[in-house]
């Protein structure tokens, strides 16, 4: 069963930066490695809907958000099966619960449907 494990969140203020981990197991069950699945950010805030942050195919293009755009990068480590998100210039709009994905590529930059979630890492940010 391949499971994902988020980590990095915290409460910061308003222009500083964070950096999530999604770190990645269980890949002995599954007919894929970790290297062939499409990840992605989601976050949730309260009273709101879940909404896609940045995505990472399997040979490395990548999507944003607008929102976000010129202040998120999201990478991975293909060896390590670790998912990154590195958030700069933080603001207080993004203040969610982060959860990261593993699914199939969607082409140009996206993925398609999910098959595992992790958690969650909290994010606040205050003014």
């Amino acid at each position: 069963q391949v499971q994902l494990a988020e980590s990095g969140g915290g409460s910061v203020q308003a222009g500083g930066s964070l950096r999530l981990s999604c770190v990645s197991s269980g890949y002995s069950r599954s007919p894929h490695t970790y290297s062939t699945y499409c990840m992605a950010w989601f976050r949730q805030a309260p009273g709101k809907e879940r909404e896609g942050v940045a995505a990472i195919e399997s040979a490395g293009s990548h999507s944003y958000t607008d929102s976000v755009k010129g202040r998120f990068t999201i990478s991975r480590d293909n060896f390590q099966r670790i998912l990154y998100l590195q958030m700069n210039s933080l603001n207080v709009e993004v203040t969610a619960m982060y959860y990261c994905a593993a699914g199939v590529n969607g082409g140009l930059g996206t993925c398609g449907s999910f098959s595992y979630w992790g958690q969650g890492t909290q994010v606040t940010v205050s003014s």
